[in-house]
């Protein structure tokens, strides 16, 4: 509670008097005259008990709404004024904007207020996490871990990934590749990594041993880890988030900070565009322009997410939300439904009898960390993960317009509305209308709206406006490959290298996927980092799964391969004669990214001259988000393909998701064939496939494109003669 003063005028108006004139109540004598002539009110501002009931770990918004229902409401006593905003440009540290702290004089007296420091030591990133705050509650006895911000297994595997930079950066060996290892495979878990700590479990999960597993029990029981503060301590600030970028590593980020104080990327971009590092030892011009062209790659990632990442929490909150029962139906939208590789904004439509009740129990669900901003019809939330997730709740009649309008894309939806235009038609979120007379032609189901329209229906991944409104209305649409076509699995790691489960464990989690076989490709050695496969324990390996094979009666074959790497000149770091007793040979190129375009295509080229490469993983080498694609001529490589019968592969980790849809479209005009492969490393990544599903689609291919479509019976591309 704040006690205020108020003339009986100012009271009227709103404004407070100045508090010392509020210490003028405080007497022993003529109370109630003071109080007459001073009167004062309660503004409440939050709400921690209600008659015995704890609130300490209920959701500001739940807190808010329960505030003012218990208020009496007769003006003496009310809820504090708020403002709900997603301007927050507009908000200063404190809370006040600058045309608030402009009025406080007049509304508000300070005794004796005085600056005592600026605090130059600190940096933005030493203020109090969400998590740590959870933690300080956690240790207050608040367990209501929905309620709370939790730490998350992707923010449990970032602190683990920053400890592995970080150490990498000081040099050590060995142990940043076993804090990566963990990282990763907490990041792809099923299970919520606190519950399995709380369980004590975590000695389960692969990757963790004992030292790891008591890091990761501080992280979720604090929010924090002292020992990530200690290696922070010990590197010049903001070095870590430099060697993020692409061609900056340890060395060099340590001499651009020790040379010239940079501390952030956009002290980098700064001291690039100016010209002062080219001139640093080990740094040139060119250096200089790559550096920039890395920079612009990140500030993309900060405004997009991977859909593998994202897509599982946008259907965590579209179950959630449809298992209201004033919910009738409830959709994904946007870039995420079209299954775009990169993420901005989740968008989510749904019906209700109830609008106010979905809002409401929107706005508060766990993971929620700021409302911007909140209606009937229209809520935006962040999650705690940075993403933003706008809900729209329509009405049962537009369900289907506005379900068309709002998954896009911009471009096919103009090309969708000049159909509409060209028949005195108006197209938009509430339906298809005659404009002539006024009648509504579509707009409760959307497949109504393509039909009225004479169009086939355009699956969500084809409308971008490449094409499909046309072959729509000429009746000459593909028929998608589907979600469901996949029979196994050509790209998966164990243990052997870098992976993390051994090979019977991919097998059985692959049976459970339905799956008829998968290849085990584990890294061949010349990959030092990936603990690649020396020829003799590959031998060994193929002879593992001829046993695996043998001991199994229900129909499944685990193949035996290899990813091999292509070396500068093309060759493979394989001899002949063991390549030949493999069924599956993945070549890819793992390192020399800089080559010229026309070194590189020759390059892939001659490696997939040989007669053993049966398929070229991820063929353009990008990381999404993170390092663009290698320079390659891609139409002389897929002619390539089509005339040597290799096939092109679309990497399913999420990550990567390379071929592209367009590369994938283009290589399919070539006459290309393709494999699906997870690049699992883990049995968890193997559900990663659906988004290699996802970028077939968009690219146009059928189920007659892929080879692992097919029974193992029908794989003559891939299987040794």
């Amino acid at each position: 509670m704040v006690l205020l003063a108020y003339g009986p005028a100012d009271r009227r108006a709103g404004d407070a008097l100045l508090a010392m004139t509020l210490m003028r109540r405080r007497r022993k004598h003529r109370v109630s005259e003071f109080a007459a002539t001073i009167p004062a009110t309660y503004r409440a501002f939050d709400l921690l008990y209600v008659d015995g009931e704890s609130y300490l770990c209920r959701s500001y918004p739940d807190r808010r709404a329960r505030l003012e229902a218990v208020l009496p409401g007769d003006g003496e006593i009310s809820s504090a004024g708020r403002i709900v905003t997603g301007d927050i440009d507009g908000i200063t540290g404190t809370g006040f904007s600058d045309a608030d702290l402009a009025d406080l004089p007049r509304r508000l007296a300070l005794r004796f207020p005085r600056f005592v420091r600026w605090r130059d030591e600190k940096s933005p990133g030493l203020a109090t996490t969400a998590a740590e705050v959870a933690a300080i509650f956690r240790r207050r006895g608040c367990n209501d871990m929905e309620s709370l911000s939790r730490m998350t297994n992707i923010e449990v595997a970032a602190i683990l990934y920053e400890v592995a930079d970080l150490l990498e950066i000081k040099g050590v060996r060995f142990k940043p590749q076993a804090y990566r290892r963990a990282a990763q495979a907490i990041e792809t878990l099923p299970e919520d990594i606190g519950e399995i700590a709380r369980k004590g479990s975590l000695d389960e999960v692969p990757g963790v041993g004992k030292s790891i597993a008591g890091k990761i029990r501080e992280i979720v029981e604090t929010g924090s880890l002292a020992y990530l503060s200690s290696l922070r301590e010990e590197l010049p600030e903001g070095v870590q988030h430099l060697t993020r970028l692409e061609g900056i590593g340890p060395k060099k980020a340590i001499a651009l900070s020790r040379e010239l104080g940079i501390r952030s990327v956009a002290d980098l971009e700064a001291a690039a565009k100016a010209g002062r590092i080219r001139d640093l030892p080990g740094f040139a011009e060119k250096t200089e322009a790559n550096i920039l062209a890395s920079i612009r790659v990140s500030k993309t990632a900060e405004e997009r997410r991977l859909l593998g990442y994202i897509l599982p929490i946008a259907r965590d909150i579209e179950r959630r939300l449809s298992s209201l029962p004033s919910v009738r139906r409830v959709s994904l939208a946007g870039s995420i439904r079209r299954r775009k590789e990169t993420i901005g904004d989740v968008d989510i439509l749904a019906t209700s009898s109830r609008p106010e009740e979905v809002m409401e129990v929107f706005a508060t669900l766990p993971g929620v960390s700021r409302v911007l901003a909140r209606g009937m019809t229209k809520t935006s939330v962040v999650l705690a993960t940075g993403v933003q997730v706008d809900l729209r709740v329509v009405e049962e009649r537009h369900f289907g317009a506005a379900l068309q309008y709002f998954t896009g894309s911009k471009e096919h939806n103009i090309a969708m509305r000049k159909l509409a235009i060209a028949r005195n038609w108006r197209l938009n979120e509430y339906g298809l209308v005659d404009l002539s007379s006024g009648r509504t032609i579509a707009g409760e189901d959307e497949a109504g709206v393509y039909r009225a329209l004479d169009l086939a229906w355009i699956e969500p991944e084809l409308r971008e406006d490449r094409g499909e409104v046309e072959a729509a209305r000429a009746g000459t649409l593909p028929k998608l490959v589907g979600y469901d076509a996949i029979r196994g699995d050509l790209h998966v790691h164990t243990r052997w290298s870098e992976g993390t489960h051994s090979i019977e464990e991919m097998a059985e989690a692959a049976r459970a996927l339905g799956y008829e076989y998968i290849a085990i490709c584990d890294h061949a050695e010349a990959l030092h980092i990936a603990r690649g496969l020396s020829p003799e324990r590959l031998v060994d390996q193929v002879r593992e799964i001829e046993r695996i094979n043998r001991a199994a009666d229900d129909g499944f074959t685990v193949l035996s391969g290899t990813e091999c790497n292509i070396g500068m000149d093309g060759n493979i770091d394989l001899p002949d004669s063991v390549l030949a007793d493999l069924d599956v040979v993945v070549a890819s190129v793992h390192s020399g990214f800089k080559q010229s375009e026309e070194e590189m295509t020759e390059r892939v080229i001659a490696a997939m001259g040989n007669d053993h490469v049966t398929i070229i993983g991820h063929p353009t080498g990008r990381i999404l988000l993170s390092r663009e694609p290698y320079r390659i001529d891609l139409p002389a490589v897929f002619d390539a393909a089509a005339a040597l019968g290799v096939a092109m592969e679309i990497n399913a980790f999420p990550g990567r998701l390379d071929l592209s849809d367009v590369n994938a479209r283009l290589a399919c005009e070539h006459g290309v064939s393709f494999s699906l492969g997870s690049d699992a490393h883990n049995r968890k990544n193997l559900c990663s496939m659906e988004f290699g599903v996802a970028t077939a689609r968009r690219g146009w291919l059928t189920a007659a494109d892929i080879v692992n479509t097919r029974p193992l019976s029908e794989l003559p591309l891939i299987l040794r003669s």
